[in-house]
């Protein structure tokens, strides 16, 4: 039987930005499901305030050079690679001049205001990751997404790429976080997310794209979710527990990875990965 694969997404992953709580569990966990003999691959945004050079991250010019398309412009994918050494785990970063070169995460330093673009910064990763796996040849068994910046992938996945071999048999997890954003995104993040395969009619959440909205469409097209806070916002849980999805109710440090793990291959139980 073959080890499962887990490609792990997140927003931020300590220690390459200040210490977060999602920070903290996407660094730990990928290093504890490794452990558990799992293969796994990690990606994050290359934010502009993460040091280059202190943290030795260097571009792997076989991945990038693609560009994506958003809004009728090009904009060049650039990936860069980084490693742990205290965990034996590479950490992938998506890059791009437009949008991950300014010197903070998703707030504007000076008015702590969301950036206005942050739909379009969403859609560029959610891609970026996604492309770049392609192009690693690296078929995942469970995609575990971190993060409402990760919110795309599940819809991405289920319906841009539900025809590509690499992710015939792909499931997604999606964890919801106590964290929020309390303005909407754009209102044109609908045309801007539209890609081969993905209608209208599957956005339709993000008319509105508050918050909510977007993690309500991640839970729609999700496999399973799961909650990587002790307080998560409470219409989300009511909408998570009514999809009847396979739920995983928030778990403390001491016993979180060995719940992931056992998680994973809940949701695996369908395919032939533990059958292999």
């Amino acid at each position: 039987m073959r080890k499962a694969r887990v490609l792990f997404v997140s927003q931020e992953i300590t220690p390459y930005l200040d210490e977060t709580h999602i920070g903290k569990i996407a660094r730990r966990l990928p290093q504890a499901i490794q452990e558990r003999g799992k293969e796994i691959r990690t990606f994050m945004p290359k934010y502009g305030n993460i040091n280059e050079r202190r943290h030795q991250l260097h571009e792997v010019i076989r991945l990038s050079g693609m560009n994506i398309v958003i809004n009728n412009a090009d904009h060049p994918l650039i990936i860069k690679v980084a490693s742990i050494p205290t965990a034996r785990m590479q950490v992938y970063f998506i890059d791009n001049d437009d949008y991950f070169q300014r010197k903070s995460v998703l707030t504007d330093k000076a008015t702590g205001k969301y950036f206005d673009d942050n739909d379009e910064r969403t859609v560029f990763f959610n891609r970026g990751v996604i492309e770049t796996v392609k192009k690693l040849g690296w078929a995942p068994d469970v995609i575990h997404c971190h993060g409402w910046f990760t919110g795309l992938i599940p819809l991405y996945i289920k319906k841009a790429f539900t025809e590509d071999p690499l992710f015939a048999e792909t499931k997604i997890i999606f964890t919801i976080y106590e964290e929020e954003f309390t303005k909407s995104l754009n209102k044109k993040i609908i045309d801007k997310a539209i890609i081969d395969g993905v209608t209208k009619k599957e956005l339709k959440h993000l008319e509105d794209a508050t918050y909510v909205n977007l993690m309500k469409l991640a839970i729609d097209f999700a496999d399973g979710i799961s909650f990587g806070s002790e307080k998560v916002n409470e219409e989300l849980v009511k909408y998570a527990k009514k999809s009847g999805k396979p739920l995983l109710e928030y778990k403390g440090e001491a016993e979180y990875a060995d719940a992931y793990n056992e998680f994973y291959d809940l949701v695996l139980e369908d395919t032939s990965i533990l059958a292999d």
